[in-house]
């Protein structure tokens, strides 16, 4: 990490682990082979790409021959998502996910309603999490896909996917969940699981930017994402990203290392940080709930004042944090997720994330708890809001 700054953004990116540097450089610059010629010396990059696709399926429950590389977290969405629907347009066009799916998600959804499928959109309770109850009587004898992220990019709410899952088994009907904020940070076995089809992004554990993957249980039905050669068994055509997939595999085989400890380390952080905040500053609300929560996400909506205002004094203190997902962050709307939970317009706009990594430790919050209650009261001071209210 750079040590001028106080990084609080992992669940938008994560900063590459040094033996994941280590692993991708023969690969961009000695070993550049094209893996799919027959010659030794391409051989040997191929025999790397399928040594992490072996490491990613290892880690995640999986039989190596269901993992299939893509360019990120997005794009495996995309084809999740666009493809099960064209495959299976036969049995029907109705879909059904959620009020907070990630931008990855809903736009995905947006763009195929425009080309005529049906979308139920379940809404979440005050916590983010979806009813079993709601899923079950949302579906229709033309359902042919469930979507349902794993765990909130903003808020940290872990669905309960078993029993989510379970219910599209039950039915009959393909399941797939965005994973991006899980795989590396949680225990995942899709052997165990009733998931279909999971999406992962390799920067969002210490990998590299622009690759991902998507695990398709054998016998999903699904259409090929991209035409062209025979890569990754013909349904994404392209050369493939050799080092960045060098460098996923890494990095989920590091991720998995010493998980458990980890997921201690930082659950306990977020809980110090949580505390903190909540003692130090009034007029604070967490978003998302206390338990079955991300290990590393805290989420605060501050009254009275503006999140981006906070953001930018934050940053002139050197201390990175989010108002929500970053792929959004040029958006002057407050945030869809927030909105979800039924908080009110002018609150959710005030909404901050702090997310931790592995980088992290607790003198780190002790440097931002330095500075953050000191930017909340000035802002506050200059509120309208908070003067119409009587607080200043």
């Amino acid at each position: 990490m750079n040590n001028s700054i106080l990084y609080f953004d992992n669940a938008a990116t994560t900063p590459l682990h040094p033996k994941v540097l280590e692993a991708m450089l023969p690969y961009l610059t000695t070993q550049y082979g094209n893996p799919s010629a027959i010659y030794k010396f391409a051989r040997e990059t191929r025999k790397g790409i399928e040594n992490a696709r072996e490491q990613i399926a290892e880690a995640i429950g999986a039989d190596s021959r269901e993992i299939y590389f893509t360019s990120g977290g997005t794009e495996a969405n995309n084809w999740a998502i666009s493809k099960v629907a064209e495959a299976n347009a036969e049995k029907g066009r109705h879909i059904i996910t959620t009020a907070i799916e990630h931008h990855a998600v809903a736009h995905v959804c947006e763009a195929l309603e425009k080309k005529g499928c049906e979308f139920t959109y379940l809404p979440v309770d005050a916590q983010g999490f979806v009813s079993p109850k709601d899923l079950q009587e949302a579906i229709r004898p033309d359902t042919v896909l469930i979507s349902i992220m794993w765990a909130n990019n903003e808020i940290g709410t872990i669905q309960p996917i078993q029993e989510l899952g379970g219910i599209a088994k039950q039915n009959g009907i393909i399941f797939h969940t965005d994973a991006v904020q899980v795989v590396g940070h949680m225990p995942v076995d899709v052997s165990k699981l009733p998931i279909d089809l999971l999406t992962m992004s390799a920067h969002k554990f210490n990998g590299p930017k622009a690759v991902g993957a998507l695990y398709i249980r054998k016998g999903t039905r699904i259409s090929p994402f991209i035409f062209g050669g025979a890569q990754e068994r013909k349904r994404r055509a392209g050369t493939e990203n050799v080092p960045g997939i060098i460098g996923m595999g890494e990095a989920i085989k590091l991720s998995c290392e010493g998980l458990d400890a980890e997921i201690s380390r930082v659950s306990a952080l977020r809980d110090k940080l949580i505390e903190k905040i909540e003692a130090a500053i009034p007029k604070v609300s967490l978003n998302g709930p206390r338990q079955n929560r991300l290990p590393g996400n805290v989420n605060f909506s501050f009254d009275y004042i503006e999140g981006e205002s906070l953001l930018l004094l934050l940053d002139m203190n050197n201390i990175c944090a989010s108002s929500g997902s970053a792929c959004s962050s040029a958006s002057l709307e407050p945030s869809h997720v927030i909105m979800a939970l039924g908080v009110p317009h002018e609150k959710a706009h005030g909404s901050i994330r702090f997310s931790l990594g592995r980088e992290n430790t607790e003198a780190d919050l002790d440097g931002l708890m330095e500075v953050l209650p000191k930017i909340v009261k000035q802002l506050r001071a200059m509120s309208p809001l908070a003067e119409d209210d009587g607080f200043n």
